[in-house]
């Protein structure tokens, strides 16, 4: 009997390895996780299923988002603070992985929304599953300064070989 009582918290600890095997999906929401760390965002109901997704790119809040199940594509962009001003909304991707080594890539086009006074195309706002990952892809900026510092590198090395030449010259005479 004493044994058994020994035995009981291995069997609680692999017990909970087991269920936390299916990290995408959760029920309600867990405790003490108000705060968030890093890009993790928590936006669960405590009521309902949750699932975990990813939302990457050009967006203002990049990351990991846990979210009510049913969630729409849409949605997910509105948590993430909606696409920046360098996102192609042309060409939104959704990458789904289905179960085995299948994976599937939806592509979206949210740019009528967005700035064209009629819809052009044909949007489906799809529902996200559990490990969806959304990536919102775009240009990147350009920015002067950067130019501005290989010229310059380049300008300082000229001017630093001219300095050496003329001080060569100068002693040899």
């Amino acid at each position: 009997m004493k044994k058994a009582i020994l035995l009981i918290p291995f069997i609680l600890f692999f017990l909970s390895g087991s269920l936390q095997a299916q990290d995408d999906i959760q029920i309600g929401r867990p405790f003490n996780t108000q705060a968030t760390t890093g890009a993790l965002y928590d936006f669960s109901d405590p009521n309902s299923i949750n699932i975990k997704v990813q939302l990457w790119g050009y967006v203002r809040f990049p990351g990991f988002y846990i979210v009510p199940v049913g969630v729409s594509l849409n949605e997910l962009l509105s948590l993430g603070g909606g696409p920046t001003e360098d996102a192609n909304l042309e060409d939104i991707r959704v990458v789904k992985i289905k179960e085995g080594s299948e994976t599937v890539m939806q592509k979206y086009n949210y740019n009528d929304i967005v700035w064209e006074e009629k819809i052009k195309s044909k949007i489906n706002f799809t529902r996200l599953d559990a490990g969806d990952i959304v990536v919102v892809p775009g240009e990147p900026r350009y920015f002067v300064r950067e130019d501005v510092a290989f010229y310059l590198g380049v300008l300082t090395a000229l001017a630093s070989i001219a300095a050496l030449v003329i001080s060569i010259i100068s002693i040899t005479n």
